[in-house]
């Protein structure tokens, strides 16, 4: 089931990519594989409240959801979010991926996002606020 969402998710991504909008059938397909997340993830999108950190000159680059209670770090390509679903559900195997993750393939894939240019000299301080706003978010 974890496995055949994701590849599901991954079709539909290809042709979001290509198209930058999403079909009425990818959008039910995706509403019936996600349910819940993917009402999450799609208001995430519609909201513009991923955004994509781009610092200068390393060109380094950090994804974040703007969630209900704190900024989420998101390292698509590990297929990581900082989130308690994503420990909670995803490692535990009971879900591919949480909605914060969701929203912002599909907010990539989608060219729907906002971007953020930073010099390097912020990159230590950001990283550091992002995850203390987690660490808070728990206790």
């Amino acid at each position: 089931m974890v496995h055949e969402e994701l590849l599901i998710l991954e079709r539909i991504l290809d042709e979001l990519r290509s198209e930058r909008t999403l079909s009425r059938s990818n959008w039910e397909r995706l509403k019936r594989v996600f349910d819940e997340r993917f009402d999450k993830a799609w208001r995430l999108v519609q909201e513009k409240r991923i955004k994509k950190y781009i610092f200068s000159p390393s060109l380094r680059i950090i994804w974040i959801a703007i969630g209900q209670g704190a900024e989420y770090e998101i390292l698509p390509h590990a297929g990581y979010c900082s989130c308690d679903d994503f420990y909670f559900r995803v490692v535990d195997g009971n879900t591919g991926i949480c909605y914060h993750l969701l929203a912002q393939k599909i907010a990539e894939a989608m060219d729907s996002y906002e971007e953020v240019k930073e010099e390097d000299d912020f990159f230590d301080l950001l990283v550091k606020e992002w995850r203390t706003q987690i660490l808070e978010s728990e206790f």
